[in-house]
Parts: C-alpha cells; structure tokens; sequence
C-alpha cells in the first residue's frame, strides 16, 4: 500500500492537468437581463410544483414522495417539510401561504412526543426554520409581519431546544447523536457521533439564548465546539467521528465533506452572526490546516488526522459548499477555481454523484446518487454575489436544465437513484425547498435586480446550513453591546478621525466585503494577515466591544494619539451622546 502513494498521487495530478483543459471549455452561453428574470420565474415555479405536491399529498407527514404522491415520516412527525419551507415563502413574498402556515403550526405543532430524533437534524431543520420563521413574523420590516402572531414559533423553540438538552449531558461537552423527545437520552444509544452533528449547532442555539436571555442553549454548544477542537491532532486536523465519552477519534479521516463539512462552516458563521472572536480563532487554524493539506489544487481529498497521509482521493458531493464559505473567508481565487472543478462533474452527468474517484475521474461505486443536494447551488449564488461574474448565472441556468428534465416528477422532484443513468427515487428531502430552490432563486433575483428580504431587507443575513434566514439584527449581533443606539458618537472629546485603526482589515485578495456578506479578514496563502487600515470610525465608542459588532479589534494609533490623552482603556465607558 505504501507503493501504491506516489502512483495515486501521479494519477490524481496528471487527471487535474488533462481536467483542467476541459473545465474552462464547459461554460454556457450568457444569460441575458430578461432570461434571468425568467429563470427566477421558472424557479419559482418549481417551488410550488415540489410545495404543493407536499402540501396535497403528503402533509402533514414528513417529507413528500414525488413519484408515489403519498406522505412518509423521515424524522420525527412533525410536517417536517412545512417547517423547512417556511422562510422561502417568506423570501418569494408569498405572504398568504406563509401566514396560514405560520398560523397552522402555532395551533398544531407539539414536541411531547415519544420520538428518538437526530440532533443535527433537527436542530438545523426545524429548531432553523422556527426561529428563521419567528424572525420574520414578528418584525415588521421583513414585509411579512402577522398582525396576529404572538412569539407562538419561538416558544416552540424553546420547547424543542430543551428537549434537546439531555444529548449535551456527556463527559467530553461533545453531544449524544440522538435523544427521545419525551425521554432523554436512551441508555443504549451510540455514543459514537459525527463531528458535524456535534459542532453544527451554535447558530441555532447561539439566536435562541438571544432571543429567551437564557444563555445556557448558546453554552452547550460552545463547549462542544471546545470539545471537538480540543481533541484536534498536532496539525489542526479533525477527524470524522468521535466517542462523546472518551473523545477517542473512532474515524480519524480528515476532510471538508462528509461527517465534518458544516463543523467548518459554522465556525465561520458563528464570528460573524455573533461577533465571538473564538470562533474566529479556530476558524484560521482549522482553515489553515484543511488549506494546507487537504487542498489539492483544485480539488480536496481526505488524510489522516495525524499524519496527513493521503486516505482517499474522492470528491465528496457536500464538498461543494466549500467555495461558498470560502467567499464569506474572502479566500475568493482558490474558490473559483474549486468550484470550476466541481461543477465539470455536474457538466459530465448532469448532476453531482455522492461521491467521485479522482484517480480512476469516474463515479466512486455505492456512491452513484444525487438527493437534489444545494451544496454546488449555494456555491454558485455566493460567487455570482462576490464577483458578478456571468459564468454563475450560466451554471445556475444548466442546473435548473437538468432539474427540469432530469428530476421533475409527478408531485415534485426526485432523488437521482444514479447520475449515470438517470434513474429517478421516489423521495424529495425537505432541503430541496429549504435550499436548493432557493439559492437558486436567489442567484437570477440578484442578476434581474433584486426584490426580496436578503437583499433588499434592514438587515443582513446569514444562511444556516440548511439555508434558514438568520438576520443580525441588534438583539442577535449586538447582544453584548452597551451604546444606547446604533450610530452614537462617542463621548470622549479627544476622539479624533484616524485615531484607531483595524486590527483585521476587510481587504481581501479579490474584492471587497462588509462583515456578514464577505471577509472577516485578508486571507493569502491560507493564512489570515493583519492589516492597518486608518479612517474615522462613527457610532463607536473607545472601551466598547467592537468585535462583539464587527469582528473587530480596535488599538490605539501611537502615532496619532497625544500625550495628554488618556489610554483607550482609561475612556469613559459612558453610552454615546450626538
């Protein structure tokens, strides 16, 4: 086996070399004003053929079965779809349908229920869709306030959480994988769980402590998240599945896909939704390390943990985020270039398989399906947002192709048993209108001039990993503030223009971004530089936490700052004044 490294190493350069020739030859022609406008038409379209079929054939059951139009129960019972689908009427401003649904799952929907469920899964698809919900209803601003809506979704949230609460109960902080909603924990359950299942948790939980002023949901999660990076290897690697007693790696291949991806993206999220610099702080060195020796330009294969060996050389379909979150990092060439690669295997089958042999460039055995997975989707919406580029809407319009002729079904739209063939599975998850659908219509509303909430909204959003709306609203973002208003000045007199400067700047190497839509910092050669960047700094004052709003640390200028003027640590503290 250790002679067989340097030819699957060979192998894989000598397809990236031959690949590359052919991935920049595979772009579509322009999409024009009027035919974006019409792709997000089609889109739209496309949500209510796979919506109503839900709702006609399946609710309120689970998920929908496209081809069989009947209902089946895949979590816990709960119009799991319903639930999931709620912010993406809110986002098509389909105020109605978003208000009877509201209203529906305020009268009907309870968690007392002798149901064992999935920790992750629940969490990010319905814990989200609650709280996205609830933030929409209840907030005039978003266009769709219910006159009527009494914070209902949010107590159903609590609920929830706190049923979810047991699984945290274990020696290492690291969560159980699954709990019972009326029981706890089961004596038998697994205590082997994915490292994404235990650190995918902190936005949700992170905006619920917000939201009830109970902190003690945002501090189970950050101690997983501890709990995770402190069992990390030498090189700053994870593995993909733990023991939540011992924290022993019982799987200690590392990767970006399958069993870790979204532990990296909400490493990110969490910095910026709520300003917490150690999030921030793992975020580089775990980045850095997956950057290091994962990256393959432009692929990523997995290693070992511990010694970095080459373990498998496959493109993983949950890969494909990866270019999106690299956007939000700033990191934007490296991105583009990935994400040229993957979207050449969707270009080869017409869609993603699970999973892609990088040295045999054919689909990986067992590994042959597509379930209408976002992850490429989401990718190319936040590149066409940081670049502009046209490519993007090209790729977005030969996605929408292939779902149209490939996966449209009776009552909504099919799993790809295998890319290959194009055999279709009667089954829709939830995520297909959580997601897919919608990256998707946002990327042509974007090109066509964009009229919804993300965009055009108060406020700025971040996407969870299921897609649901978490705004940064002050509540959320600006929860440790102590201003009295956003856009005070400050108090202190000797406060002049020039006199702070950043301590991570917003340059990055391909273009610029405020934080909560681009860079939190200025990334090169997977690594994350400081920069100085001078300039007056409005409706801050000098003692506050800055970062808990920006991400940001401000120090003193020596240059700039006189000598009868007092430390920025001796400042008044005082709330701002005009």
């Amino acid at each position: 086996m250790r002679d067989m490294k340097p030819r699957i190493e060979f192998l894989i350069t000598l397809i990236l070399i031959i690949s590359q020739g052919l991935i920049f030859r595979v772009l579509a022609e322009g999409v024009t004003f009027e035919e974006a406008k019409q792709l997000r038409d089609e889109v739209s379209g496309m949500f209510y053929h796979a919506f109503n079929g839900y709702m006609d054939h399946a609710f309120p059951r689970d998920e929908l079965k496209p081809l069989s139009c009947e209902g089946e129960d895949t979590l816990g019972g709960y119009a799991l779809t319903l639930i999931d689908s709620l912010d993406t009427l809110a986002l098509l401003g389909d105020k109605d349908r978003f208000t009877s649904s509201v209203e529906w799952i305020s009268k009907n929907l309870r968690f007392d229920i002798n149901k064992t469920v999935s920790l992750f899964e629940t969490t990010i698809r319905i814990l989200g869709g609650l709280l996205s919900a609830h933030l929409i209803a209840s907030d005039y601003s978003t266009g769709m306030q219910i006159p009527s809506y009494d914070d209902e979704l949010l107590h159903l949230a609590e609920d929830l959480a706190r049923r979810l609460l047991p699984a945290f109960d274990t020696p290492t902080g690291i969560p159980f994988g699954s709990v019972n909603l009326l029981h706890g924990v089961d004596e038998n359950e697994s205590k082997i769980t994915s490292t994404a299942g235990g650190g995918t948790l902190t936005l949700e939980f992170g905006v619920l402590s917000r939201l009830t002023n109970d902190p003690i949901f945002e501090q189970v999660t950050k101690n997983a998240v501890r709990g995770i990076w402190a069992r990390r290897s030498k090189i700053n690697l994870v593995g993909a599945h733990i023991d939540v007693f011992t924290g022993e790696w019982t799987q200690k291949d590392a990767g970006i896909g399958t069993s870790i991806d979204s532990f990296y993206e909400y490493l990110l999220k969490a910095y910026i939704l709520f300003g917490d610099e150690e999030f921030l702080y793992i975020f580089q060195e775990a980045y850095g390390a997956a950057m290091h020796y994962l990256f393959h330009d432009p692929w990523y294969v997995e290693v070992n943990m511990n010694s970095a060996a080459l373990v498998w050389p496959l493109f993983n379909s949950l890969q494909a985020f990866w270019p999106g979150l690299q956007v939000l990092a700033g990191d934007i060439d490296p991105a583009i270039r990935t994400h040229t690669a993957f979207f050449s295997v969707w270009k080869r089958y017409g869609f993603t398989p699970e999973g892609f042999n990088l040295a045999s460039f054919s689909v990986q055995h067992g590994q042959k399906s597509y379930p209408l997975r976002p992850e490429l989707i989401e990718s190319t919406y936040w590149l066409y947002k940081a670049t502009r580029d046209p490519r993007y809407l090209d790729v977005g319009r030969d996605i929408v192709s292939s779902l149209q002729y490939g996966a449209r079904c009776t009552c909504g739209y099919c799993h790809i048993a295998d890319v290959e063939f194009h055999k279709q599975e009667d089954h829709m998850e939830s995520f297909f209108l959580a997601e897919t659908v919608k990256y998707l219509w946002l990327l042509f509303d974007l090109a066509a001039g964009p009229d919804n909430l993300v965009e055009n909204g108060s406020y700025k959003y971040i996407f969870s990993t299921e897609g649901h709306l978490l705004p940064m609203t002050p509540r959320i973002s600006l929860a440790h503030e102590h201003c009295l208003y956003f856009g005070a000045y400050c108090k202190n007199s000797n406060f002049r223009p020039g006199s702070f400067i950043l301590k991570y700047g917003h340059q990055t190497n391909s273009s610029r971004f405020q934080r909560g839509v681009g860079s939190t910092s200025y990334v090169t050669q997977y690594g994350f530089q400081k920069s100085t960047t001078s300039g007056i700094i409005k409706g801050l004052c000098p003692g506050l936490s800055h970062e808990q709003m920006y991400g940001l640390s401000y120090v003193a200028s020596p240059d700039m700052v006189s000598e009868d003027e007092p430390p920025i640590d001796q400042v008044d503290k005082g709330a701002g004044q005009i």
